[in-house]
């Protein structure tokens, strides 16, 4: 029995730069890359627009992906920060409804009673009272430092992933991270010193 031709591995084998090279020649080998980051990529833009715009948006990061895959610099053996990249350049263009929003946020929570001390409801309420000025200070970020914070924040993403993710140098990262949280602690006072 000989082995099967190179050609022919499982497209979730290998790097992301090894199966989205090998997806130049058979393009549904870039499914792996799919299904790899698509729960990662919906979480992201979930988290920054809303569930409205989730699924068209996370599938258009892919579609655009798919597009570029040529492009795709094969000495990044990870396809996450390109990735990451991409969706954070289609929240941009959603920028202003993304501002709208947090802005409408922050007016719109009501803060509950408490009714007992039981942990639980403590824990749900210090969120109610925390979303709304979060979502105030979020607001008033500027586009590039909000892109930095929610991208640490909520993808995870290292400061290596970042920089590459926006393509700006690591220090830019730091600095707008710090700022950030610097706006923020403002905002959100006291309880928010966590950020």
């Amino acid at each position: 029995m000989t082995a099967p031709p190179k050609d022919s591995a499982p497209p979730s084998e290998g790097t992301d730069a090894q199966v989205i090279e090998a997806s130049w020649r058979h393009p549904d080998r870039f499914g792996a890359v799919f299904d790899r980051y698509f729960a990662a990529i919906h979480r992201y833009v979930h988290l920054r627009l809303g569930e409205s715009a989730a699924d068209d948006l996370a599938a258009e990061t892919f579609l655009r992906a798919f597009r570029s895959r040529d492009r795709f610099d094969l000495t990044c053996p990870s396809a996450r920060p390109w990735l990451f990249g991409i969706a954070s350049n289609l929240v941009a263009e959603h920028h202003r409804g993304e501002a709208r929003r947090y802005r409408a946020l922050a007016r719109s929570a009501d803060v509950p009673e408490i009714a007992s001390h039981d942990e639980r409801v403590v824990q749900r309420v210090a969120a109610a009272v925390m979303q709304p000025r979060l979502a105030a200070g979020l607001a008033r970020l500027s586009a590039g430092d909000r892109d930095v914070l929610l991208l640490v924040a909520c993808a995870q993403l290292s400061y290596e992933e970042v920089a590459e993710a926006l393509g700006i140098p690591q220090g830019t990262v730091g600095s707008r991270l710090n700022r950030a949280r610097k706006k923020l602690r403002k905002i959100i006072g006291p309880a928010g010193e966590a950020l």
